[in-house]
């Protein structure tokens, strides 16, 4: 009986991405779903992210973690809308969650939207929440090994981000063999090595994102 109620849950849950996506198909609001393991780096890279977009792109923010809206309240001091998402428990957020965010997002005052998933490489990569973009960031300490390990969350993301790239030096991560191993279990994904500590490779993500903005605006 268990598959049965598995398949049911994740129907249901798709119907709800579905309606979510086009939502912001209507508002033409780009939504960025970022996912990555705990202290990978999101909500520094969301930071700085949104330091070189203000200005120029109206952005807001979906925080979710199991606690805590300790990053929701570093956005909002940066004078952006952040709804908090605590799941009490749960290792992701589903599409009735980020349903309930986008009811209390300005959606008309906005071109992009972050979601910061749950830090898990296993959960986020099962549920869609319906944005239209999946991005995953894997920092240089967790090993150049986990697209082995974790592949369906480097499948289903458009941008693969190599955080803390400031730690290479110190590490025997190999960034030849991830990129290798990454493209070829999705040759269409975007490889983005970047520190946010020293500004490497920052500018390669926002142009990216900016490449991404074109298509939905």
């Amino acid at each position: 009986m268990k598959v049965p109620v598995l398949q049911n849950i994740l129907s249901a849950n798709d119907q709800i991405a579905a309606r979510n996506q086009a939502l912001l198909v209507q508002h033409r609001v780009l939504a960025v779903n970022v996912m990555s393991s705990p202290g990978a780096g999101k909500t520094t890279l969301l930071m700085e992210t949104i330091k070189r977009l203000k200005g120029k792109v109206r952005i807001g923010v979906i925080e979710a973690d199991i606690a805590s809206s300790i990053d929701a309240d570093k956005i909002s001091r940066e004078g952006v809308p952040a709804i908090q998402i605590n799941t009490g428990g749960q290792c992701h957020i589903d599409a009735n969650m980020v349903k309930s965010a986008l009811d209390r997002l300005p959606l008309k005052d906005l071109d992009l939207i972050f979601v910061e998933n749950v830090g898990n490489l296993i959960c986020p990569a099962d549920f869609k929440i319906g944005t239209l973009k999946n991005v995953m960031l894997l920092s240089v300490p967790e090993g150049h090994d986990k697209p082995y390990k974790y592949p369906l969350i480097f499948t289903t993301s458009e941008a693969v981000i190599v955080s803390k790239m400031d730690y290479l030096p110190l590490s025997d991560f190999d960034l030849k063999i991830f990129k290798e191993v990454v493209t070829g279990l999705n040759p269409g994904a975007k490889i983005l090595p970047m520190s946010a500590r020293s500004g490497e490779g920052l500018a390669d993500w926002i142009m990216w994102l900016e490449a991404q903005l074109k298509q939905v605006r």
